[in-house]
């Protein structure tokens, strides 16, 4: 290389043009396989979320001045509920669905106007289906717990009512992935026999009731009280609406009788 006042000469023999040559070359050849890689980078992305353009509406059951079931140990019904809600929650969203949340805290959804227990529970049932009503979405889940007087009872079951045909499937799945993933029941979803508000005027969208288990089983009641476990049971019933989102299908459904602990 030599230097001519304003200007730079380089010389280069072949063996340099050539290795410059081949150089350029990689470089082209390098980017035009990152470039042509983009359409397979989409798709990848595209799969991996599953849920994406769902809709899924998540309902905590109780909240405010309805707490729910209480435990011998003094763990709420309504406070579990919505942990395990916001662990659902987070699943739903890393595969692309879009959340709608009945409730995000410690309230209901009644007036400041309405005292009365008996009306505020009343109100917050119809504003909860209001919401879901206004939201369109394509599955809804409510999440709650069992409490009855013998302690002997315990495990989860998924309820559905029969004035939606796509209830029993989500049911269904949703139960069978509580089953093999928590192992602590040999129940099946079953149609519920009481009156649920909510259920009974949801009827256009596919829903399912979860009951996650017994508060009043001091065993299971300490398990529904632990993070980890509540992370458990929300990823089973994700599973289950994977399941269903995917148009997969399972056995009859037919109503089960609990089964008592051992």
């Amino acid at each position: 290389m030599r230097r001519y006042r304003n200007r730079i000469v380089v010389w280069l023999n072949y063996k340099g043009a050539l290795r410059i040559a081949i150089g350029a070359f990689i470089i082209i050849a390098a980017a035009a396989l990152i470039v042509g890689d983009l359409p397979s980078t989409r798709t990848m992305s595209t799969w991996s979320l599953p849920l994406s353009g769902k809709t899924v509406a998540i309902d905590a059951g109780h909240g405010g001045i309805d707490g729910g079931a209480v435990s011998k140990q003094g763990d709420i019904e309504k406070d579990l509920n919505l942990a395990i809600a916001f662990y659902l929650r987070d699943y739903l969203q890393q595969a692309g669905a879009i959340v709608i949340m009945t409730r995000e805290g410690d309230y209901d959804l009644a007036g400041k106007d309405t005292k009365a227990t008996a009306r505020r529970k009343t109100e917050d049932l119809v504003k909860r289906v209001e919401l879901i009503k206004q939201a369109k979405p394509d599955i809804v889940i409510s999440v709650h717990m069992n409490s009855i007087p013998s302690p002997k009872w315990f495990g989860a079951q998924t309820f559905y009512y029969p004035s939606n045909t796509n209830n029993g499937q989500i049911a269904a799945l949703i139960q069978d992935e509580i089953r093999s993933k928590l192992e602590n029941t040999s129940r099946i979803a079953s149609v519920i026999k009481n009156e649920v508000y909510l259920m009974k005027q949801i009827t256009d969208v596919p829903l399912a009731l979860v009951e996650v288990g017994f508060l009043s089983n001091p065993d299971e009641a300490r398990r529904l009280s632990d993070g980890n476990y509540q992370r458990s049971i929300a990823a089973a019933i994700y599973q289950g609406i994977l399941r269903f989102s995917a148009g997969e299908k399972i056995g009859t459904v037919t109503p089960a009788a609990p089964v008592p602990a051992p």
